[in-house]
């Protein structure tokens, strides 16, 4: 069976791993990896078009631009040039494409040291 289509664990992953955990990886990342950013990258809730990603985890390059990260995503998921989706930075906002990882991450990066993207196709506006 694909990676993808193995039943996951549909909870968040702050749920996942307590806070503890979490901080410990992160320590462990940036350790092995210091000029790397450890992201997490969630489908919304309540999203029905986009399918689940193959991991949440990215491991990715500071000097790499969110322009450059949506295409990353967009190519995990397999979804075609015409279809729309929105990379959402904490739950709540839309990063300028031109940022570097690195600016979003100092900007918004949890208290456990996850930057937090949740994506998510145009209808979940309003909801």
């Amino acid at each position: 069976m694909p990676p993808a289509e193995r039943i996951q664990d549909c909870r968040p992953f702050k749920l996942r791993k307590s806070l503890a955990t979490r901080k410990q990886e992160v320590a462990t990342i940036r350790s092995k990896f210091p000029n790397k950013l450890p992201v997490i990258v969630e489908r919304y809730a309540k999203e029905k078009v986009l399918p689940l990603l193959d991991k949440t985890k990215f491991l990715v390059p500071q000097e790499l631009t969110m322009c450059q990260f949506v295409t990353i995503i967009r190519n995990r998921m397999s979804i075609n040039a015409t279809q729309a989706f929105y990379l959402l930075v904490n739950n709540r906002s839309l990063a300028s494409m031109s940022l570097t990882l690195a600016e979003v991450y100092a900007d918004n990066k949890d208290e456990d040291g996850f930057l937090y993207m949740t994506y998510a196709s145009q209808e979940m506006f309003g909801t």
